[in-house]
Order: structure tokens, then sequence, then C-alpha cells
């Protein structure tokens, strides 16, 4: 299937699943480009997508320094940033929505600030309780709002990584965890209100979409099993 039947068929399931869910507010497609070459983004850009999402600071790097100047386009950190890259990721992406700990949100404030830079961010929260994930507990809500109150840090909203698990149940649930942990910052919070709920991936965006995300990263989904590009270049 080319990208643009893909992406057709993934925006009708998308409008589907919010009228399942009771909502019609705009979900943003974030790309997921990470083990693909640069030439995949300029495809994808090519077919309207202007959200890219990458997991290495390194590999995001290499391949922005091989792209055309593509207008509009949007780099977002989404994986793991050790505190060691956190100078290249305020160069190379306009937002790190991979925050998941008070400490890291405090160092991102200091080299913000040395860049005089504002860097926007979403707070990564580990709503299933696995031990291999990173992020705030949804119970550290004194945390995230010491996040939101650093002055080099915009904070839009939340994002999370459903369970790894077939059980549907499981997977909505930690959706409706983040959801309600956005209800109680916002509840919180002064003068403004988190509006991004990342959440869905290519395996559960649909149940994601029916509990409110504003937000899903695809790869699969849109570009098929990892590597089926680069073998279809080489047919």
């Amino acid at each position: 299937m080319s990208l643009s039947s893909s992406l057709t068929e993934i925006r009708k399931k998308i409008i589907r699943a919010q009228r399942r869910g009771g909502y019609n507010h705009p979900v943003l497609i974030v790309a997921v480009t990470k083990t693909h070459p640069a030439e995949l983004i300029e495809l994808a850009y090519a077919n309207g997508i202007r959200c890219i999402g990458e997991n290495k600071v390194q590999e995001g790097e290499e391949k922005f320094s091989l792209l055309p100047n593509l207008p509009g386009l949007k780099k977002r950190m989404i994986g793991h940033l050790q505190s060691n890259k956190i100078n290249k990721a305020i160069r190379l992406f306009d937002s790190i929505d991979s925050i998941n700990s008070l400490r890291l949100a405090e160092k991102l404030n200091i080299r913000a600030n040395n860049f005089g830079r504002t860097i926007s961010v979403l707070l990564e929260v580990n709503t299933s309780g696995e031990k291999t994930k990173f992020g705030f507990s949804p119970k550290t809500i004194d945390d995230m709002l010491a996040v939101c109150e650093l002055n080099r840090i915009d904070v839009q909203g939340l994002m999370t990584v459903g369970p790894l698990t077939s059980n549907k149940k499981e997977i909505r649930n930690s959706f409706i965890c983040l959801k309600k942990a956005r209800e109680t910052l916002n509840s919180q919070l002064s003068g403004y209100m988190l509006t991004d709920l990342s959440m869905g991936m290519s395996n559960d965006y649909e149940l994601a979409v029916e509990e409110g995300s504003t937000m899903v990263r695809l790869g699969a989904a849109l570009f098929g099993p990892r590597g089926e590009y680069s073998k279809q270049r080489q047919e």
C-alpha cells in the first residue's frame, strides 16, 4: 500500500474512532521515522505530513543534515533523552516529548536558558506501571506541576506509551489514566491549560483516539513493517 493510501485509511479510522468516543478535535499524526532514511521524511512531507518523530538524537542529527529545506516541518524528539544529549536536542528539535522526571526537566531548563530559548515539551507518564518504561508516575502530580513552573520550558501536554499487551481493557485504562492526569494538572494550574494528549501508536491508536488522544505516533501503520521501505527501494 502506498503512503498516500495508508494516510487516507488512517484518517478514516481516526474519524470513526472519534465518533465512537464522542470527540471531534483535530488529531495530529506524527510520522515516526526512526531507522528510516532521510528520503522517507521527504516522501512523508510530499504527502502532507508536517510532523515527524525521532527516537535518538544522534540519528536525527545525521538525517536532518541530509534534508533539503522543508518549510513547516516540525521535528519532535519522542525517545528517551539522555542528559549528555540535551544541548543537541535543543538545537535539533522543535519539541521534546519525553520529559520523564523533574530532574531531567531542570537540566533542560538550565540548558535552554543558556541558549536563550524556551523549549516546548510533553511530560511522559508511565500509565501502565511497567518497570521497563520511563516516565512520571501518575501520582507524582507535584513533580509535574513543578516542571510546568520552569521558566524555559513550555509544557504543552502529556505523553504515554500503552502497555505491551493484547488486552484492550488494559490499554484503554492506560489512556484513561493519562487523560485523568491532565485533568488533575489543569485543575491546579493557573493561567494556562495543558492541551495535548500524545497517546496511541500503530497497534493501538484507534483506542487512544476513542479516549481523546490529540496526537498519535505512527510508524508501521504509515510505512509498513520496519525495513520494508528499504527493501522496496532495492527491488
